[in-house]
């Protein structure tokens, strides 16, 4: 009689606790998730918008098909500016891809060398960045170094640095993440300081030195390296959640279209954006796509093999604390699923 009480006392317990997990459940994900799937990329793009998005933009490239523009909700909120397909967007990381390229026709030419370490290249910061003499430029461009990301100071959201100086202190205030080439660790400090390689190495700012090898012989007329080259009102507000501020004016690294970006990703792909040998430099050090996230605006850019199609997301909103880039991540996906279907 007891034993029975107490598994109908455990059943009891186990039900609610069952019914009260349900309210952990992230339900606008699983809405997200589970919506029947519509015809059209269109369709879906005007769906994003119900899941606290201001404005998206869609660019597909398809082999044997011209390049199909998709765009919903706001370019600028505050104005009631409709979302333009052909804005320029910050795209944050997807920067990295660029810095890598760069990196790799560096080396290819010789004049810099992969297994070269930081303290060889800059010798100054020997005692400030732990590892220095053992970092390689390499693990570098492999996120294998080491170096904290400054975006993990605790001051950094709290007082955010003004430019690159005051960025590079905070990770140098930061013990190492781990012993180099022991572990992989994505650092925005690894690309803050490839930059400023680059600038060393060929003696200029790197942003001109990527226009020269992959801007102007892509034909990329609308991508840049900072706000002081576009018509601000050409750039895609960005927002965060609950809040009104419009972050477009802040500087936040390279900015382009979603058509520059797929053209970009589509020749680092078929490998026409190298010379001959240097892809299989760059295949040995770092990847195909990538995303990108700064306040106010994500991004995503990739490349299937199998059905030969590049497809780039930019979403202008985000929510550091909710489930924004989840549901961004779904939406890229059930694209992905329209393109394939159709």
């Amino acid at each position: 009689m007891k034993n029975n009480q107490t598994k109908r006392i455990l059943r009891i317990v186990f039900i609610i606790a069952s019914i009260s997990s349900l309210y952990f459940v992230p339900w606008i994900l699983v809405k997200a998730w589970i919506m029947p799937l519509p015809d059209t990329v269109q369709e879906q793009v005007n769906k994003a918008i119900e899941y606290d998005f201001d404005g998206i933009i869609v660019y597909v490239d398809e082999v044997g098909k011209p390049p199909a523009f998709y765009a919903a909700g706001w370019h600028d909120r505050k104005n009631k500016i409709p979302a333009n397909p052909k804005a320029l967007f910050k795209i944050a990381s997807i920067g990295k891809l660029y810095v890598a390229v760069a990196i790799t026709k560096l080396a290819h030419s010789q004049r810099l060398s992969l297994d070269k370490t930081l303290a060889d290249y800059f010798p100054e910061l020997v005692g400030r960045i732990e590892n220095a003499e053992q970092i390689t430029i390499r693990m570098m461009v492999q996120h294998r170094s080491g170096i904290p990301n400054y975006m993990d100071h605790p001051n950094f959201w709290a007082n955010p640095p003004d430019g690159e100086e005051e960025a590079l202190e905070f990770a140098i205030d930061m013990p190492a993440s781990f012993t180099p080439n022991e572990d992989y660790g994505y650092s925005n400090t690894n690309y803050l300081l490839l930059r400023r390689l680059i600038d060393k190495v060929v003696g200029y700012n790197n942003h001109q030195y990527i226009q020269e090898e992959i801007l102007i012989p892509l034909e990329l007329n609308n991508t840049f390296g900072s706000l002081s080259e576009v018509n601000i009102d050409d750039l895609m507000s960005g927002y965060y959640v609950g809040y009104e501020d419009d972050h477009k004016t802040e500087e936040q690294g390279m900015i382009a279209t979603a058509e520059d970006v797929g053209i970009f990703i589509r020749a680092l792909n078929d490998g026409s954006v190298f010379n001959q040998g240097e892809e299989d430099v760059y295949s040995s050090i770092y990847e195909y796509d990538h995303t990108g996230l700064v306040v106010g605006y994500q991004s995503m850019a990739k490349y299937y093999e199998d059905i030969d199609t590049v497809i780039i997301q930019f979403n202008n909103t985000t929510n550091f604390d909710g489930y924004n880039w989840n549901l961004a991540e779904i939406i890229f996906s059930r694209i992905v699923k329209i393109v394939r279907k159709n």
